[in-house]
């Protein structure tokens, strides 16, 4: 149930608005697994293919794309030069394989469509209706395009994405800064607003944030519910119509 204190809701966009979390662990697991393929038969040294169900909650989820990239090269004991941010898509740094995956989303986003959850878009509604300000608040760097896609953009006061993010210089999630932004965006303290996520690394920005209150939407199942309350959530929904009633 949400608290009549609150006065703001943040909410991550893909896997809590809009159905393109498994977009994004596609275009993650093709770009990986093609460089990996090429960085074993040049290195003679064999690393295990990228995981869309370990690798992808543990090491890119929620975060942005270079935090992503340098998490998951971590996991199997590469590391690449950073490169420049606006590098090209075959060079082999960071910013490189950043792009590499960016270029494969768009592509596979065209391909499949923008998909929304009906649940969410009721639900921005309903507190919209209270009084209560939105903003988006994406690690994706694609995040006016996907909203635009999904017909999402009126319902929302405020973005921090991954484009503002570089702008200000913000550091991704798991740390507060970018819902802090968001709160600030909106002027809400962040005792008064809450946070909505799927991903493990943005629960745990929420509760970092010290947000009123932390939602963990749970769209997969399994423990997923129980990692996302480890990381953080006070409370974990599959339907986010479950909280619609004021207390």
């Amino acid at each position: 149930m949400l608290s009549s204190d609150l006065q703001a809701c943040l909410f991550d966009m893909d896997g809590v608005l809009t159905d393109t979390a498994a977009v994004h662990a596609a275009a993650w697991k093709e770009m990986f697994d093609g460089f990996l393929r090429e960085w074993s038969e040049r290195e003679g040294i064999p690393c295990t293919p990228f995981d869309l169900a370990g690798d992808y909650v543990e090491y890119v989820d929620g975060k942005r794309r270079e935090d992503g990239v340098r998490s998951f090269l971590a996991s199997r004991g590469i590391r690449l030069p950073e490169g420049r941010p606006d590098g090209p898509p075959e060079a082999e740094t960071v910013h490189g394989l950043g792009a590499r995956k960016n270029a494969l989303l768009l592509r596979l986003l065209d391909e499949r469509g923008v998909g929304v959850f009906p649940d969410a878009v009721d639900f921005v509604r309903a507190v919209r209706e209270r009084g209560m300000r939105t903003a988006v608040v994406s690690s994706s760097a694609n995040t006016v395009q996907v909203l635009k896609a999904a017909d999402l953009t009126d319902l929302f006061d405020a973005r921090i994405d991954g484009v503002v993010a570089q702008e200000r210089d913000l550091p991704g999630k798991p740390a507060p800064d970018m819902f802090l932004a968001g709160a600030e965006a909106l002027g809400a303290q962040p005792r008064r607003a809450a946070v909505f996520e799927d991903a493990l690394s943005g629960v745990a920005a929420g509760r970092a944030g010290g947000f009123g209150l932390v939602v963990g939407v749970d769209r997969v199942g399994g423990g997923h519910a129980a990692a996302l309350r480890e990381n953080g959530a006070d409370v974990v929904v599959g339907d986010l119509g479950e909280l619609l009633e004021t207390r």
